[in-house]
């Protein structure tokens, strides 16, 4: 299994909009490296879903549960989308600020690349952001 950290902005796309929705198309991807990461997704892979822009914080865990294909909202048929639905809330958010301090954390990837929308997450950085939620 692979983990990923995924972002939206809350007021285009929230969690409560994925817990709303049961299944949603994560679309509208347009950075290479991030198509690279969801082209790797597999079926059963878990992701956090990460409220950017306002609220940048962690919010929620998500399961791929369609690979990536054809993105709808893309025209040309050149970018690749995959279907997530929400597993759960996390018991309170993780802000990028707690991120930025905790040691555990200094080699993740969204932290080196914080323009990148959809990156990779180890599993101890995934089962570390979950049990930050829960402190």
């Amino acid at each position: 299994m692979n983990y990923w950290l995924m972002k939206s902005e809350p007021d285009v796309f929230s969690y409560d909009d994925l817990v709303a929705k049961g299944k949603a198309e994560w679309d509208g991807v347009r950075n290479h490296t991030a198509q690279i990461n969801m082209k790797a997704m597999r079926k059963g892979d878990l992701a956090i879903f990460y409220h950017s822009n306002i609220g940048v914080e962690a919010v929620g865990i998500m399961e791929i549960v369609e690979e990536a294909a054809p993105d709808s909202t893309d025209e040309t048929g050149k970018w690749m989308a995959v279907h997530v639905h929400a597993r759960e809330k996390l018991a309170k958010p993780v802000t990028l600020k707690t991120m930025k301090a905790d040691s555990a954390l200094a080699g993740m990837v969204m932290l080196r690349q914080s323009r990148l929308s959809v990156s990779p997450v180890s599993k101890v950085e995934f089962d570390h952001i979950v049990a930050l939620s829960k402190a």
